[in-house]
């Protein structure tokens, strides 16, 4: 076991820790405040290669490991999980899909502008009546020969206002359960496809999150991904891979607080010194540090697992379970270290607070993690 960085992952980490300081850290409160991203900084991480990280460089990408993607998206999160959420998205759950599973045509159509950050991806699954249990779709797409007929509704879909590629989970063949369900790829714009409004939040207020309708949406038949009937098990190794980048994304918001809670102690003095002297506080800290270090060898671990062609359909559901537990958990001792100052907006770490909550529910809620995980080892 090495536990040591490379030269070029500390390269990466270095480059992501730089943008998000510099380019990120100004304007992310009032950010979360006007719940608006940015187009340009979207476009900026595309020129980093930050929305096709794993891609290969032939469609776009940036050819880089799982590993490196846990640390672009770690120090992401530390800043903004707003812009670590668009990142993700695309890179785990429609590039991937799209390399992995997608035609060489639509691999060269869609796959090389959502790499490079000319177009931004967005995932639809969930549903009004479909959210943890992804088997009921209720949406349709009936087959007409050289196309289908897309009928439905999704929810809670990030970056849904903004996305030029959507794919779209939808149910072909009631009968056969989930293996009646296909993937399919719809462009923004497409007749009878309707954004609905903004959701408002508690976190990650700079992401879109919006509703989506499809009345009667045309959709060419080389638009399916896969195979007829492939599309839930797409859904879930897509999912798997999107855990890892969760995980990741919840490890940066436990960590960012930490460091602002770390930082605090240190100059804030009560009772005649420091309140990092008074080991009340100190334990916190030492609590925090040991939990956000646990948390990030299991997210190195599930990343590692991908690299190494392993199955890492369990280990990424361990990590994301633990790291979003961590970071709800250490995201209000965050603010309760800070006292008054934790609960104003200013101090950064209720924001954290509030962006740490969706980790443990998007991408699978944590009961979900678990499901996974029991199944998995009771199969050993």
């Amino acid at each position: 076991m090495n536990f040591n960085l490379s030269e070029e992952h500390l390269m990466i980490r270095d480059a992501a820790r730089d943008f998000a300081q510099t380019e990120l850290l100004p304007g992310v409160i009032d950010r979360d405040n006007k719940q608006h991203f940015p187009d340009e900084l979207v476009k900026k991480m595309g020129e980093l290669g930050f929305m096709g990280i794993m891609v290969d460089p032939k469609y776009g990408g940036s050819g880089m490991d799982t590993i490196s993607y846990v640390l672009i998206m770690e120090e992401l999160s530390k800043i903004d999980a707003s812009a670590s959420v668009m990142v993700s998205v695309n890179n785990s759950l429609v590039c991937y899909g799209l390399e992995a599973y997608g035609t060489e045509e639509q691999k060269q159509k869609y796959l090389t502008k959502l790499a490079t950050g000319e177009y931004l991806g967005a995932f639809c699954l969930s549903e009004p009546e479909a959210g943890s249990d992804a088997t009921s779709q209720k949406t349709t797409a009936l087959d007409k020969g050289d196309h289908y007929i897309l009928n439905g509704t999704k929810n809670w879909i990030t970056n849904g206002g903004r996305a030029n590629v959507y794919i779209v989970i939808a149910q072909t063949d009631r009968d056969k359960g989930s293996h009646g369900i296909n993937a399919f790829i719809v462009e923004r714009g497409t007749d009878g496809f309707h954004i609905g409004p903004k959701e408002d939040k508690l976190g990650i207020r700079g992401s879109d999150t919006h509703t989506l309708q499809f009345n009667d949406v045309k959709i060419p038949k080389e638009n399916r991904i896969g195979t007829n009937g492939s599309g839930f098990r797409f859904a879930m190794k897509t999912l798997s891979g999107g855990r890892i980048g969760i995980a990741s994304q919840a490890l940066g918001i436990a960590q960012g607080a930490y460091e602002l809670a770390l930082k605090y102690s240190k100059e804030r003095k009560a009772f005649g010194t420091e309140i990092s002297n008074h080991q009340a506080i100190a334990f916190k800290l030492a609590d925090m540090y040991t939990e956000i270090e646990a948390a990030r060898l299991l997210v190195m671990k599930s990343a590692k697992d991908k690299d190494l062609g392993k199955n890492y359909d369990r280990s990424s559901a361990v990590a994301k379970l633990y790291a979003s537990k961590v970071a709800m958990e250490h995201t209000v001792e965050a603010v309760q270290i800070h006292g008054g100052n934790g609960f104003v907006k200013e101090y950064h770490v209720e924001r954290l607070m509030r962006d740490a909550k969706i980790t443990q529910i998007y991408e699978g809620t944590s009961e979900i993690q678990k499901i996974v995980i029991s199944r998995s080892i009771l199969r050993d």
